[in-house]
């Protein structure tokens, strides 16, 4: 079968499409023919080497993907060849099978399509586990969404508005805000013309943001953190910008507000249970079109560069998918 390749850290140019043995399914495990595998920002860290999670070489990018079941190992009762599905497998996604445990797969209806499905798992089960165990939200309160156009930032404004919160989408353009305002934000403020600060204070008359959701980092997340309500909860979920920030612990005690970090990957491993559960709500939901799972552009699997770059260069309005 095909897959793409990294065998020392690189760039995205530097990946290479090779040809590797099919896998079989061990004990417990089912291999799925994949139909859509989706790209996240951090498979270009992953590439390289600037990731926490450093995978054994050689191995390939895309951490979620849809497909077929094509076998299942022994002892697997609830899956069957045929049945379509969705798993997070952390890496290995670019490529045309892979082999995973079968309790990391989940089902998927008829009527939700393998790209959509594919981008759910990661940027919605953040997104969720997020808000609903990390930022203990109250209907009314305010959402301040950093990149706000982005996957995760996209998926934060769409639950945001599904838990009642009044969302505000914070982006560097006025076309992403635009398509954020399609996708749940009620309020926007475009960073790039104006003071972070200062918008999100105008925008909630004084009083501040009650929950920042920021995927970026830089030098945006102090600025955001300088704007937030008394007993705010500032959510870190990760550092697109680039930079990470170093925060003065003297806002924490004058705003009396709590840092809060998302570490979705970790609370999965802990929580295996609940993140199934969520992701089961998930699937639903997109399937009833309650969230969009929005794909921003599709690439063949020989054009895996392309497809990064653009998420490099932060042109992608929702996912980005790779088509084995």
């Amino acid at each position: 079968m095909k897959a793409i390749l990294c065998s020392q850290y690189c760039q995205p140019d530097d990946l290479v499409l090779a040809d590797v043995p099919d896998p079989v399914a061990g004990p417990g495990e089912a291999v799925i023919a994949i139909k859509a595998a989706a790209l996240n920002f951090f498979d270009i860290l992953m590439i390289q080497g600037k990731y926490q999670i450093k995978p054994p070489f050689p191995f390939s990018p895309a951490a979620e993907v849809a497909g077929v079941i094509e076998s299942i190992g022994a002892g697997v009762t609830d899956l069957k060849v045929g049945d379509r599905v969705v798993a997070s497998c952390g890496h290995n996604g670019a490529r045309e099978k892979i082999a995973l445990p079968a309790a990391s797969i989940v089902k998927i209806p008829d009527n939700l399509d393998y790209d959509r499905a594919a981008g759910i798992i990661i940027i919605y089960g953040t997104a969720l586990h997020a808000l609903e165990d990390r930022a203990s939200p109250k209907p009314g309160e305010t959402l301040a969404v950093l990149g706000a156009a982005g996957g995760t930032g996209l998926a934060a404004c769409e639950l945001g508005k599904l838990m009642g919160l009044k969302v505000i989408a914070c982006a560097s353009s006025d076309e992403k805000l635009e398509f954020a305002r399609a996708h749940g934000a009620e309020l926007t403020l475009n960073y790039a013309k104006e003071d972070l600060k200062e918008g999100l204070r105008k925008l909630t008359d004084g009083k501040g943001v009650d929950i920042i959701f920021d995927p970026v980092g830089g030098a945006y997340a102090e600025q955001a953190l300088r704007s937030i309500a008394w007993e705010g909860r500032f959510l870190v979920i990760g550092f697109a910008a680039g930079d990470i920030p170093k925060m003065p612990l003297n806002l924490a005690l004058l705003k009396g507000c709590d840092i809060r970090g998302v570490f979705w990957g970790a609370w999965t491993r802990l929580n295996p249970a609940k993140n199934r559960a969520n992701l089961e709500k998930l699937v639903k939901w997109t399937a009833e079109g309650k969230i969009s799972s929005h794909v921003d552009r599709t690439f063949p699997l020989a054009q895996t560069a392309d497809a990064l770059k653009v998420l490099a260069g932060r042109q992608a309005m929702g996912k980005v998918i790779l088509h084995p």
